[in-house]
């Protein structure tokens, strides 16, 4: 399909894509679930597992294979910017007070669901067709483990703000937690990828170029974004011309060096002044991208996933255990470090909900693996549940507690006015 013939095919699909993830937002909207749950689910419903099932010619129409190359270049401008954001939120969550409570919920969340993810394909991989030929079990292993610890930040934020738990006891830790939790994930699954690449060059010039790049965000990027923010003599469309073009030369190093581009950018994010004029750029970005952009790495990420792969009895339940092994890792384990700080019952229930979200953050972290050839279209598909169920689970384990507490609530002796 020549350039030509794939314009019309990109526009179609683009006002497709926006328009029916804009519809499952807002029936899902209604059941208290935020965007980006119904954005995941979009994406999966215009995949094989849906359309694909019920009108494979239609969904072969509207997606040939030819137009997936351009999704993914596009979807990839859309998490960039997505994770600048994403670091710049979490510069902007102080942990002050807070640093042992959320030092412990975030190392429980963190090596709990590791380890075990890290057992499961150690104990299931041979007899289960999940692995990708001619990756070590290792690899797969540890790749598992770490997509199972990844904790969906931004959207954490998100729903913590959009309830009105901001300033609680819960949310200022979830938010700290979450933060550290992230940053420790992509650390993790960066040395991942660099010993999957089986040689010793790449894993070189992966550690070599990072320490590059860590010098050159501290003593370079990050003066310069400061004088960017604060100078006079230039005007706010140069100014936004010039963090785009940093932020994509940011991603296109890390992605040289085997760090992939959402690394870069979330350091960017991070090193980011706390300016009104950083606000407003961060402000003119992230809308766009919300509203166009990430739709279409859902809609990427859909057409990769295959849910008739779970008609294997034993895929399906290898993603079972998956699915619960996700939730008693990172659930159970956040509760479970809170309690031993000494959080109350309802605080640790909440946090262990909040921190069991996986969200946008692990399917990125699944298309990363994909790309590098880590995991293939079953397991795939088994995470990209993982990801579904335990966003899909929050806002409504939410709603549960608050209704329990609600309802264990001491009742006032009424106050009967009148004459005596």
């Amino acid at each position: 399909m020549s350039p030509v013939d794939l314009a019309p095919r990109f526009f179609i699909a683009v006002a497709v894509i926006l328009l029916f993830c804009r519809l499952v937002a807002w029936l899902l909207g209604k059941a208290g679930q935020p965007a980006v749950v119904s954005e995941m689910l979009a994406g999966v419903l215009l995949g094989p597992s849906l359309l694909g099932l019920l009108l494979p010619d239609v969904q072969a129409a509207l997606f040939p294979r030819e137009l997936y190359p351009v999704l993914y270049v596009v979807g990839q401008v859309g998490l960039v910017i997505f994770m600048f954001g994403a670091g710049y939120a979490f510069r902007s969550h102080r942990i002050d007070g807070l640093a042992g409570t959320a030092g412990a919920v975030s190392a429980a969340g963190v090596i709990a669901p590791l380890i075990l993810g890290v057992l499961l394909v150690l104990v299931a991989g041979d007899h289960v067709a999940v692995l990708k030929e001619g990756v070590p079990i290792g690899v797969s292993a540890t790749f598992v483990g770490v997509a199972l610890a990844i904790t969906a930040f931004p959207m954490l934020a998100r729903i913590i703000t959009e309830r009105g738990h901001a300033g609680t006891r819960h949310g200022s830790v979830a938010l700290a937690s979450g933060a550290i939790d992230d940053v420790v994930a992509w650390i993790l699954l960066a040395c991942v990828l660099a010993v999957a690449s089986g040689a010793v060059t790449p894993a070189l010039i992966t550690v070599g170029g990072a320490a590059l790049f860590a010098a050159l965000i501290w003593y370079a990027a990050r003066p310069l974004t400061r004088v960017l923010m604060a100078t006079d003599r230039i005007g706010e469309n140069v100014r936004l011309l010039a963090m785009v073009a940093l932020l994509f030369l940011v991603a296109w190093y890390t992605d040289e060096i085997g760090l992939y581009a959402v690394f870069g950018a979330f350091s960017i994010g991070v090193i980011m002044p706390r300016t009104a004029r950083t606000e407003s750029v961060v402000g003119t970005l992230n809308p766009i991208c919300q509203i166009v952009f990430l739709p279409l790495f859902f809609t990427y990420s859909g057409l990769r996933t295959e849910f008739a792969l779970l008609s294997d009895p034993a895929v399906l339940l290898f993603a079972l255990a998956c699915v619960a092994l996700a939730v008693a890792g990172k659930f159970g384990g956040c509760w479970a470090a809170a309690r031993l700080r000494g959080e109350s019952q309802p605080v640790a229930l909440r946090l262990g909900a909040l921190m069991n979200a996986r969200g946008l953050m692990q399917l990125i972290a699944l298309n990363v693996g994909l790309e590098a050839g880590i995991v293939g279209p079953a397991m795939f598909t088994a995470l990209v549940l993982v990801a579904l169920v335990t966003t899909l689970m929050t806002t409504p384990l939410l709603s549960l507690l608050d209704r329990r507490d609600a309802s264990r609530a001491p009742v006032s002796p009424a106050v009967v006015i009148g004459s005596r």
